[in-house]
């Protein structure tokens, strides 16, 4: 078995990957060791950059995208009782856009199988060899070895890829809270993001469409979720969410709820010999910048010009400089990411010292034009490279 680029991970960054390459008339496979029907329905990330929804539709899988997205122009700072407009558009000329990572897998995955990609579902990789490409992957025929150029590894912070590098170099930091995220079947009771600092804690009222509802309360890492009743989580959230004037949160049923740990990691360098890194492998963010699905978007992006580089001239340059031109980026992100999220959370071991300059930090960005202006140039996302 032969291909250009072997690709190990069926996420978004794999498919896109795949996807983007075939534009290019390069040939991959995907190899993805869950079934179909868990990638497509596995609860990630939902706001896109500007730049990810360009390259989405400039690829021509935007269709459904352009239907049914919410672009948003601006987002909302909770605190004090009181909300406060960071207007994104106006200070950037970009929006984001609120469109489910399932939704995009499910996009690439039709996109790939009607332009008759080789996507192999419950295929695990049990070995690699970066410096004579190749992967080894069990399915239910039996192990094989699939030779090729490049290997993309595209799967994930507990995948194989990255433990495959040597002399790997790592940066992480784990936070004293978590999230509890809810999916809840009833209509968003606003029409763009709500961040809420308040004593009891950090809450964020998130969209997935029209009809449901995203949210999230900061609680403790340890914390067992089976303590939080459906009416414990909707009362902690409108008292989070309460302002001055009487806002309301809408109820309705909870469809699904999980707890997710918050922490940072970088791995560095990005590639070794002919593996790349790309996504969750070599980087994770806090959730609070929106930023980890549009980082494994850029990566992706910069890999595929790399590689596109490389088939139609010989020249190495692009994939020599991929590493270095995607960590810039990693860490602006991840710098954006810490903080919006000691902007916007409790620390629980913070004095009254902590929480004053906390404050006074908010009524900082809230009041100043050049701080929204930051806030909202990274928000929205920056260029690549």
């Amino acid at each position: 078995m032969r291909t250009q680029v072997a690709i190990i991970g069926g996420g978004p960054a794999g498919l896109l990957l795949s996807h983007l390459l075939h534009l290019q008339g390069i040939d991959s496979v995907v190899l993805e060791s869950r079934d179909r029907g868990y990638v497509e329905r596995r609860q990630r990330a939902g706001m896109l950059e500007q730049g990810t929804t360009d390259v989405l539709r400039e690829s021509g899988v935007g269709e459904r995208l352009d239907r049914e997205g919410l672009v948003h122009h601006g987002l909302e700072l909770r605190f004090g009782g009181a909300g406060h407009r960071v207007p994104l558009t106006d200070l950037t000329g970009r929006t984001v856009t609120v469109y489910a990572q399932t939704e995009i897998v499910k996009d690439l995955v039709a996109k790939r199988l009607a332009d008759g990609g080789d996507v192999r579902f419950e295929a695990e990789v049990v070995g690699l060899d970066p410096a004579a490409p190749s992967v080894t992957f069990r399915d239910g025929g039996g192990t094989h070895t699939l030779d090729c150029d490049y290997i993309a590894g595209c799967d994930g912070f507990h995948g194989v890829s990255r433990p495959a590098v040597p002399g790997l170099r790592t940066f992480s930091r784990e936070y004293p809270f978590a999230w509890l995220g809810v999916l809840a079947d009833v209509p968003p009771s606003t029409e763009e993001l709500i961040y809420a600092n308040h004593d009891r804690g950090f809450a964020l009222h998130s969209l997935r469409s029209p009809q449901v509802s995203r949210l999230y309360l900061q609680v403790a890492p340890d914390e067992d979720i089976a303590d939080w009743s459906d009416a414990r989580i909707w009362e902690e959230l409108a008292a989070r969410f309460a302002t001055d004037d009487g806002w309301k949160l809408h109820e309705g049923p909870i469809t699904d709820k999980s707890i997710t740990p918050m922490r940072s990691f970088v791995a560095e360098p990005m590639r070794h010999d002919r593996l790349f890194l790309a996504g969750d492998a070599a980087h994770i963010v806090p959730p609070t910048g929106a930023k980890g699905l549009n980082l494994a978007v850029s990566d992706v992006i910069v890999l595929a010009r790399a590689l596109t580089e490389r088939y139609a001239t010989g020249s190495d340059a692009l994939l020599d400089a991929y590493s270095s031109t995607c960590l810039r980026r990693v860490w602006r992100a991840e710098h954006f990411s810490y903080w919006m999220t000691t902007l916007l959370h409790v620390d629980p071991a913070a004095d009254d010292f902590a929480l004053r300059l906390q404050r006074s930090h908010l009524d900082y960005v809230a009041s100043s034009e050049a701080a929204k202006a930051s806030l909202a140039e990274n928000y929205t996302g920056l260029p690549l490279g």
